[in-house]
Protein backbone atom coordinates (compact mmCIF):
# COMPACT_ATOMS: atom_id res chain seq x y z
CA UNK A 1 0.00 0.00 0.00
CA UNK A 2 1.39 3.37 -1.04
CA UNK A 3 1.41 6.15 1.58
CA UNK A 4 -1.04 8.94 0.61
CA UNK A 5 1.22 11.55 2.23
CA UNK A 6 4.68 10.84 0.81
CA UNK A 7 4.09 8.10 -1.77
CA UNK A 8 6.43 5.62 -0.07
CA UNK A 9 5.56 2.00 -0.84
CA UNK A 10 6.46 0.46 2.52
CA UNK A 11 3.61 0.70 5.02
CA UNK A 12 2.79 -1.44 8.02
CA UNK A 13 -0.64 -2.55 9.29
CA UNK A 14 -1.09 -1.66 12.96
CA UNK A 15 -4.77 -2.56 13.43
CA UNK A 16 -7.44 -4.53 11.55
CA UNK A 17 -11.20 -4.60 12.12
CA UNK A 18 -14.13 -6.19 10.26
CA UNK A 19 -17.58 -4.78 9.57
CA UNK A 20 -20.96 -6.48 9.14
CA UNK A 21 -20.89 -6.24 5.32
CA UNK A 22 -17.69 -8.23 4.98
CA UNK A 23 -15.35 -5.24 4.64
CA UNK A 24 -12.01 -4.86 6.39
CA UNK A 25 -10.71 -1.59 7.84
CA UNK A 26 -6.94 -1.42 8.29
CA UNK A 27 -5.03 1.24 10.21
CA UNK A 28 -1.59 1.71 8.65
CA UNK A 29 1.61 3.61 9.34
CA UNK A 30 4.14 4.73 6.73
CA UNK A 31 7.68 3.40 7.11
CA UNK A 32 9.11 6.63 5.71
CA UNK A 33 7.18 9.61 7.15
CA UNK A 34 5.46 7.83 10.10
CA UNK A 35 2.05 9.27 9.12
CA UNK A 36 -0.98 7.12 9.92
CA UNK A 37 -3.93 6.48 7.61
CA UNK A 38 -6.80 4.03 7.19
CA UNK A 39 -7.75 1.84 4.26
CA UNK A 40 -11.00 0.01 3.67
CA UNK A 41 -11.20 -3.23 1.75
CA UNK A 42 -14.40 -4.87 0.59
CA UNK A 43 -14.97 -7.83 -1.68
CA UNK A 44 -15.74 -7.10 -5.30
CA UNK A 45 -18.92 -8.94 -6.14
CA UNK A 46 -20.80 -8.66 -9.40
CA UNK A 47 -23.86 -6.44 -9.30
CA UNK A 48 -26.55 -7.00 -11.90
CA UNK A 49 -27.21 -4.68 -14.83
CA UNK A 50 -30.17 -2.39 -14.27
CA UNK A 51 -32.98 -2.41 -16.85
CA UNK A 52 -34.26 1.18 -17.10
CA UNK A 53 -37.88 2.17 -17.82
CA UNK A 54 -37.10 2.70 -21.52
CA UNK A 55 -35.55 -0.79 -21.80
CA UNK A 56 -31.91 0.28 -21.90
CA UNK A 57 -29.37 -1.41 -19.64
CA UNK A 58 -26.98 0.38 -17.33
CA UNK A 59 -24.29 -0.73 -14.88
CA UNK A 60 -25.19 -0.30 -11.22
CA UNK A 61 -23.37 2.76 -9.93
CA UNK A 62 -22.83 3.04 -6.21
CA UNK A 63 -21.79 6.69 -6.65
CA UNK A 64 -24.92 7.55 -8.66
CA UNK A 65 -27.16 5.96 -6.03
CA UNK A 66 -25.28 7.73 -3.24
CA UNK A 67 -25.65 11.07 -5.06
CA UNK A 68 -29.41 10.67 -5.46
CA UNK A 69 -29.88 9.80 -1.81
CA UNK A 70 -27.64 12.68 -0.70
CA UNK A 71 -29.74 15.14 -2.73
CA UNK A 72 -32.91 13.83 -1.06
CA UNK A 73 -31.28 14.10 2.37
CA UNK A 74 -29.75 17.56 1.81
CA UNK A 75 -30.13 19.83 4.84
CA UNK A 76 -31.79 17.03 6.80
CA UNK A 77 -30.48 15.45 10.02
CA UNK A 78 -29.35 12.29 8.26
CA UNK A 79 -25.81 11.19 9.04
CA UNK A 80 -23.43 10.47 6.17
CA UNK A 81 -22.77 7.09 7.79
CA UNK A 82 -26.50 6.26 7.57
CA UNK A 83 -26.50 7.04 3.83
CA UNK A 84 -23.33 4.99 3.32
CA UNK A 85 -24.86 2.09 5.24
CA UNK A 86 -28.08 2.31 3.22
CA UNK A 87 -26.21 2.23 -0.10
CA UNK A 88 -24.08 -0.69 1.13
CA UNK A 89 -27.17 -2.64 2.16
CA UNK A 90 -28.87 -2.03 -1.19
CA UNK A 91 -25.73 -3.04 -3.10
CA UNK A 92 -25.40 -6.23 -1.01
CA UNK A 93 -29.08 -7.08 -1.57
CA UNK A 94 -28.61 -6.69 -5.34
CA UNK A 95 -25.56 -8.93 -5.29
CA UNK A 96 -27.42 -11.60 -3.33
CA UNK A 97 -30.22 -11.74 -5.92
CA UNK A 98 -27.83 -13.63 -8.20
CA UNK A 99 -29.37 -12.46 -11.49
CA UNK A 100 -27.50 -10.84 -14.37
CA UNK A 101 -30.17 -8.15 -14.84
CA UNK A 102 -32.84 -6.59 -12.63
CA UNK A 103 -35.31 -3.75 -13.22
CA UNK A 104 -34.07 -0.39 -11.95
CA UNK A 105 -37.44 -0.07 -10.21
CA UNK A 106 -36.19 -2.68 -7.72
CA UNK A 107 -33.40 -0.33 -6.61
CA UNK A 108 -35.81 2.61 -6.36
CA UNK A 109 -38.24 0.57 -4.27
CA UNK A 110 -35.45 -0.38 -1.87
CA UNK A 111 -34.37 3.27 -1.53
CA UNK A 112 -37.95 4.44 -0.95
CA UNK A 113 -38.52 1.82 1.77
CA UNK A 114 -35.26 2.65 3.58
CA UNK A 115 -35.69 6.44 3.32
CA UNK A 116 -39.18 6.17 4.75
CA UNK A 117 -37.67 4.59 7.88
CA UNK A 118 -34.83 7.12 8.20
CA UNK A 119 -36.37 10.52 7.33
CA UNK A 120 -39.87 11.24 6.03
CA UNK A 121 -38.95 14.56 4.39
CA UNK A 122 -36.11 12.90 2.48
CA UNK A 123 -38.57 10.15 1.54
CA UNK A 124 -41.01 12.71 0.07
CA UNK A 125 -38.21 14.46 -1.83
CA UNK A 126 -37.06 11.18 -3.36
CA UNK A 127 -40.64 10.06 -4.01
CA UNK A 128 -41.44 13.23 -5.97
CA UNK A 129 -38.83 12.27 -8.57
CA UNK A 130 -39.01 8.47 -8.32
CA UNK A 131 -42.81 8.13 -8.28
CA UNK A 132 -43.18 10.99 -10.77
CA UNK A 133 -45.41 13.06 -8.55
CA UNK A 134 -45.78 15.98 -10.91
CA UNK A 135 -48.58 18.02 -9.36
CA UNK A 136 -49.35 19.32 -5.90
CA UNK A 137 -52.38 17.07 -5.51
CA UNK A 138 -50.38 13.86 -5.98
CA UNK A 139 -47.70 15.15 -3.59
CA UNK A 140 -50.38 16.01 -1.02
CA UNK A 141 -51.89 12.52 -1.41
CA UNK A 142 -48.50 10.95 -0.68
CA UNK A 143 -47.98 13.18 2.38
CA UNK A 144 -51.49 12.33 3.62
CA UNK A 145 -50.73 8.64 3.20
CA UNK A 146 -47.55 9.13 5.26
CA UNK A 147 -49.42 10.96 7.99
CA UNK A 148 -52.01 8.19 8.24
CA UNK A 149 -49.29 5.63 8.93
Amino acid sequence: MRCPYCGHEKTRVIDTSHDSRGGIRRRRVCGNCDERFSTYERPILATPLLIKRDGTREEFSRDKLMGGIRVACAKRPVAAAAIERMVGEIEAELQQIGKAEVPSRLVGDKVIRKLKEIDEVAYVRYAIVYLRLDDLESIQDEIDRLLEE
